[in-house]
């Protein structure tokens, strides 16, 4: 119950049963994923466990049969939708302690401090004022952002409660065969090389190589199955979008007759290994002749198919048995693993870059004199960057910035924002607080972590005449440097309503001019060696994000 403080109380019999734990890990993972604090429910009994600290005091009692319904689901599920309000609940992976649900109310959109929630209120079981109050304090999240959170941080915690499962069968192997080293050395290298940075491909032909080493095998084989059309947008995010053969030793069949053997095996094959030896592989309905030997294991994770791995045939012309298909199954599991959390990261890359355009047309929405403005900074910077030889990770992060610099500019007054003439102390005093607004904006974003000090610092300069801390020369942060640059020729060069844009002339005068004073000077040469592309940047109508290098 309640007490008049706000705060749960409870009367616990000797002999009540002990209410379960969230597992921290995945608590504060879930916590991280929505960047405020949650409440815990126990998926058992529906009681609530710990209430997120600083929320208003709730009447938990609604909630607790459709937590246990959530827990039994294992899905993320909406409790309530109470506009602007919403509560969603998220199942956390079932450990020895019990289940867990998280729960959390979100705002869609800013709260008024004196906005009417009395309603809301009623149907929340909290104090109108106390619930007013805490709103006005929460960033908002929209509705559907939240359920794909949800629905990410589910997979990617099962992904890992599964891959800590595949170690600890790992583990068990180990026992049983203690004698045969190169196998127990074999899974623990890859699991070593489990980097999200490394594809399914690579990592597949080194298992395939290590397997080789260590298994009396003519050859190893593995198939990867497309994971998009080539039409499908997925696919300029990385997803496969055609079969991949992958072969080690004197493998006896193409990429063709590997798909006719699987079709063969039958769906059977997705659920457990298949082993055949002689005389099953000397039928006459028998797809491949030249496979005397083979096993089969599927790659997969959950529903999930990528592809499949095989043995094929008896170094010595003998039968593979259980020790062979065993260890398949352990390496089929962990290369499967990672093809998944390969996809979740790609759909989370996705996801980013989908909250990126959303941010960047908010700005375009905001002052519509300078669309594209955003857009044309990141690809300038990037292209001064690669001139610069630096690498696909900061490459990426400058484009991010470049697009994200300005996004303070939401808080800035759109009578000064768009202002024809020129602006008084006041107003240029209110328009340069645009990038700690920014800052503050963007800061909850874990991923953005690295576009910070752009967003912050893009005003400084070399000579520490800028805003907002008045930064001189390499204290400025580089990426901020060259974005500074790239900024300044498009501000230079695009018309606003109250003049036409500069021509290139005066702009490379002003760069001149300008360098080893407001700009870097290493940063305005590099500008100059790659003038002629950044001319044609400027010109280009461009309405889509450019693909970057994926981090090494």
């Amino acid at each position: 119950m309640l007490t008049s403080d706000g705060l749960l109380k409870t009367d616990t019999a000797v002999d009540a049963p002990l209410p379960a734990r969230p597992n921290p890990d995945a608590a504060q993972m879930a916590q991280r994923a929505f960047g405020s604090a949650l409440s815990m429910v126990d998926g058992g009994t529906g009681e609530l466990i710990e209430a997120a600290p600083g929320c208003p005091a709730m009447d938990w009692s609604r909630y607790g049969e459709m937590c246990r319904q959530v827990a039994r689901a294992g899905k993320p599920e909406f409790l309530d939708d109470e506009s602007p309000l919403y509560t969603l609940a998220v199942p956390l992976p079932e450990t020895d302690e019990g289940a867990v649900v998280a729960v959390g109310t979100f705002v869609r959109r800013p709260v008024p401090i004196d906005e009417d929630l009395t309603a809301q209120a009623s149907v929340l079981g909290v104090d109108p004022q106390s619930l007013s109050l805490w709103a006005s304090r929460q960033q908002p999240i929209g509705v559907d952002l939240a359920e794909r959170l949800a629905e990410l941080l589910v997979d990617d915690l099962a992904s890992r409660a599964r891959l800590k499962e595949v170690e600890r069968e790992a583990e068990s192997l180990s026992v049983h065969l203690a004698s045969t080293y190169e196998e127990i050395s074999l899974l623990y290298r890859l699991t070593q090389n489990l980097k999200i940075s490394e594809s399914d491909e690579d990592l597949g032909q080194i298992a395939l190589e290590w397997m080789h080493e260590v298994l009396p095998v003519q050859a190893m084989a593995m198939q990867l199955v497309p994971l998009a059309d080539e039409e499908d947008e997925a696919t300029r995010h990385g997803s496969r979008s055609s079969r991949v053969m992958l072969r080690q030793g004197d493998c006896p069949i193409d990429e063709r007759q590997f798909r006719r053997l699987v079709e063969h095996l039958g769906p059977e094959a997705r659920n457990r290994p298949i082993v055949l030896n002689p005389p099953a592989t000397l039928g006459a309905d028998w797809p491949v002749p030249d496979v005397k030997q083979v096993i089969v294991v599927s790659l997969a994770e959950g529903e999930n198919l990528f592809g499949w791995l095989a043995a094929i045939n008896h170094a010595d012309g003998r039968e593979f048995g259980t020790v062979e298909a065993s260890l398949l199954s352990s390496v089929a599991a962990i290369l499967g693993i990672h093809s998944g959390n390969i996809e979740l990261y790609r759909q989370q890359a996705e996801l980013l870059i989908g909250v990126v355009r959303a941010l960047t047309s908010a700005i375009d929405a905001k002052d519509p004199y300078t669309r594209g403005h955003s857009d044309r900074v990141a690809r300038v910077a990037v292209r001064v960057a690669e001139e610069m030889n630096l690498s696909g990770e900061q490459l990426n992060t400058i484009y991010l910035s470049g697009l994200l610099h300005d996004i303070g500019k939401i808080g800035v007054e759109d009578s000064v924002l768009r202002k024809p003439g020129k602006l008084s102390d006041e107003e240029y005093e209110h328009i340069k607080g645009h990038v700690t607004v920014g800052h503050k904006i963007l800061r909850d974003l874990g991923k953005l972590d690295n576009v910070l000090p752009v967003v912050l610092y893009h005003h400084e300069s070399w000579d520490g005449s800028g805003y907002p801390h008045r930064l001189k020369g390499e204290d400025i942060p580089l990426a901020a440097r060259i974005v500074a640059v790239a900024d300044a020729f498009d501000a230079m060069g695009s018309d606003r309503p109250y003049r036409k844009g500069m021509p290139d002339e005066k702009i490379d005068k002003i760069f001149r001019a300008g360098a080893g004073q407001q700009w870097d000077p290493v940063i305005v040469d590099a500008f100059f060696h790659a003038r002629e592309d950044i001319t044609q940047i400027a010109a280009a109508e461009q309405d889509t994000l450019i693909d970057l290098p994926q981090n090494a």
